[in-house]
């Protein structure tokens, strides 16, 4: 290599330095402080979301979105400083999320119904609800499922998609539940009578709300008995307790007051004569 050569080339090796040094010592400064910043911002959302009323569940999940969101942002402005043409990199990328959201829209469909439960809050943890045939108390929600424990001590996993998309009942929603009951009395017994015993049964029973005051009216006829409905009311956290103390209560007043609670019956009535 003669001396021309030698010169030649380091004129080249100077312009290429002296147009791109300082575009790369800028996108390498931008991309260590953003990078910092960005870790900086997203711990200070993190503390601010844990002081407000988002839901625990849901924070790590935002967190990650923005954390995720602005480093992208960070990485396209910084390539984009350095002169790589960033067209077809949003391009590439925008087609891959296309293809990802048509291979997971079953998951991402239960990820949005998880997002909706967790901002709009129709039940929390501790609950009682009901989603189509299942029904229990709420153990867990996540941004997928949710874990709900069943009477019969199973548990049931939902995914959110089918939650957010069913009638979802929640029990608890409401400070005092209403215990909906009835029972049978014989058609030669005193109504009022057995309606006074009921209402003495039931604000006996200690976890059975006096206010408001259990509604008791006769129901209907049945084949053998006047149906009586009682309804009284509890706390929610005590509506198991207060269901079984109630029938309990009601079945030991009307027996101690002599008050027939019949067995199904039937009247036979046979005619003699000839054929």
């Amino acid at each position: 290599m003669n001396k021309e050569q030698i010169q030649e080339s380091f004129e080249v090796f100077a312009s290429v330095a002296t147009n791109y040094l300082p575009k790369l010592a800028l996108g390498l400064t931008l991309l260590l402080g953003g990078w910092w910043f960005i870790g900086k911002l997203t711990r200070w959302l993190d503390k601010k979301l844990k002081l407000s009323k988002v839901e625990p569940t849901l924070i790590p999940f935002l967190c990650s979105v923005a954390k995720f969101s602005l480093r992208l942002l960070l990485l396209v402005s910084v390539a984009s400083i350095l002169g790589i043409a960033t067209a077809s990199f949003v391009a590439m990328l925008g087609a891959g999320s296309i293809a990802i959201g048509l291979a997971l829209q079953g998951s991402l469909s239960h990820f949005a119904g998880g997002i909706v439960i967790l901002f709009f809050k129709p039940f929390k943890v501790g609950d009682v609800i009901e989603v189509g045939d299942i029904k229990g108390t709420v153990q867990s929600i996540t941004v997928l499922y949710t874990i709900i424990s069943t009477p019969d001590d199973n548990t049931a996993v939902l995914p959110n998609g089918q939650v957010a998309n069913n009638k979802v009942l929640n029990y608890t929603k409401e400070n005092n539940r209403r215990i909906d009951l009835s029972v049978g009395i014989a058609y030669n017994q005193d109504i009022d009578k057995a309606k006074k015993v009921i209402s003495d049964a039931l604000h006996s029973v200690p976890i059975i709300l006096d206010d408001p005051e259990p509604f008791i009216g006769v129901l209907g006829f049945g084949d053998s008995s006047v149906n009586i409905a009682f309804r009284p009311y509890a706390k929610s956290v005590d509506y198991i307790d207060a269901y079984f103390a109630a029938n309990e209560a009601v079945k030991k007043a009307l027996d101690n007051h002599k008050i027939e609670m019949p067995f199904p019956q039937r009247d036979v009535h046979i005619k003699s004569g000839k054929i």
